[in-house]
């Protein structure tokens, strides 16, 4: 049997313009999180944006259809990144630099009560997921709610498609070897 990674597509509505005044704390911080994530235990590889620096794109951009392009500029910030295992993803989340990031995307991001900002599916280990099967995926996790082909931390299913819980003790080994955010003077 071949192994398998973990796929995870996040999708965020930004409450202004990407380039007005209220989102320059989200213009600094996303360089530095990328390069966070990228050093990660257990981080693959990420999808990149067509006519931008950085990795490939994985495919066409697509957008879900509950998209609603609030802020009115065409743009949402969307990640699709492949992972060993889900607790290196739960410990780069939430620890280091991006989950200081994290921690502060409700200054930028529109909260949409009903609608799932993430999802997570088991891949082969040989492919890449591209930017429709995402889509594809993020809208089964909203459509449907948990599957074992798309779910998210709350409920979470092994690569066999078994429902399962994160190992707590590998997350928390993973997370301590992330560098910890700059401190705030």
């Amino acid at each position: 049997m071949q192994s398998k990674i973990l796929a995870v597509y996040t999708f965020n509505e930004l409450a202004a313009p990407f380039l007005a005044d209220r989102n320059k704390a989200y213009r600094d911080v996303e360089p530095g999180a990328f390069a966070a994530v990228e050093q990660c235990e257990g981080f693959i590889a990420r999808s990149g944006y067509r006519g931008e620096d950085g990795p490939a794109s994985w495919g066409s951009m697509v957008m879900p259809k509950c998209w609603e392009n609030l802020n009115g500029d065409g743009w949402a910030p969307v990640t699709l990144l492949l992972w060993t295992s889900i607790e290196a993803l739960i410990a780069a989340t939430y620890h280091g630099y991006h989950g200081h990031a994290y921690r502060l995307g409700h200054q930028w991001h529109i909260r949409a009560k009903d609608i799932p900002s993430y999802v997570l599916w088991w891949v082969p280990e040989d492919h890449r997921p591209d930017w429709a099967e995402a889509v594809g995926r993020y809208e089964g996790l909203l459509d449907n709610g948990p599957s074992a082909s798309a779910f998210s931390f709350k409920q979470v299913f092994d690569p066999a498609g078994r429902r399962t819980n994160p190992d707590a003790q590998k997350v928390q080994l993973l997370a301590g070897r992330i560098t910890p955010a700059p401190t705030q003077d």
